[in-house]
């Protein structure tokens, strides 16, 4: 098998334009794609924005992991070491939405840790559901960005914990380009998640126009998880059970 090409490290911050797909194959056929804008972020070093443009794109860590670490670096390394991982003491870039305006809500936050060499140690998927938990996922990808995981966080009312996720998350440059594909056991793939945008310096200028193009972003995706859900309860999708667990809340509407 050959290497994946190197990829050079991404300026940040950065914003990314983006078009979110959605593809559901079983039990029903359906599809959703919307527009929105990510921030790329190094965790140790967070955008210092105007303060007026503060309200626009706040990075807090009560967002993240537990949400009581004192930083989102904090955070980021008691999840860690509670999976046994000690070397990803060098750079951490962080996929995520901002909040804005007070609001936000992050299906999925993406953190790729590196070592003081610069050497990527692991990718950490953070995933939010729409009940007001979160959940992460310890990934070792190979050189392209591959990796697979046993589900076991409940997303979606209309899918289990069954399965698995394949992912291919490569450390994102002047495209970004992310698949997510629930897998289950009899070789289905009843839901690919696809994120694709081109990345932007992140100035005062770039984050206004991105505004302008997605008004309130963070509420517009919390409130079109609904909408299409919705609309496949009333396909006649069947509601799966949603297994109790402890978890802690997501806290969307603190200011």
């Amino acid at each position: 098998m050959t290497s994946a090409p190197a990829r050079p490290a991404p300026h940040v911050p950065a914003l990314y334009a983006v078009e979110v797909r959605h593809t559901r194959s079983t039990p029903v056929r359906y599809g959703l794609g919307h527009r929105t804008y990510l921030w790329l972020v190094d965790v140790d070093g967070l955008p210092d924005l105007p303060r007026i443009l503060r309200p626009l794109a706040r990075f807090d860590a009560r967002d993240h992991f537990s949400g009581d670490a004192p930083s989102l670096r904090a955070g980021l390394d008691a999840y860690l070491a509670s999976q046994g991982v000690h070397s990803a003491d060098g750079r951490v870039l962080m996929l995520t939405h901002a909040r804005v305006l007070g609001h936000v809500f992050n299906p999925l936050t993406l953190y790729w840790c590196h070592d003081r060499s610069g050497s990527l140690v692991s990718v950490v998927a953070e995933v939010h559901n729409t009940y007001g938990e979160r959940h992460c996922y310890l990934l070792r990808p190979d050189s392209w960005g591959r990796a697979e995981v046993a589900k076991d966080f409940y997303v979606s009312p209309f899918f289990g914990v069954e399965g698995s996720y394949r992912m291919r998350l490569p450390l994102p440059g002047d495209r970004l380009d992310l698949t997510v594909q629930l897998c289950h056991a009899d070789g289905s793939r009843p839901l690919t998640a696809t994120v694709r945008g081109t990345h932007r310096p992140a100035g005062t200028r770039t984050l206004l126009a991105a505004l302008l193009r997605n008004p309130w972003s963070t509420a517009r995706v919390s409130l079109g998880i609904r909408r299409h859900g919705i609309r496949l309860y009333l396909k006649g999708l069947p509601i799966q059970p949603r297994p109790a667990r402890p978890a802690r809340p997501v806290q969307e509407d603190m200011l």
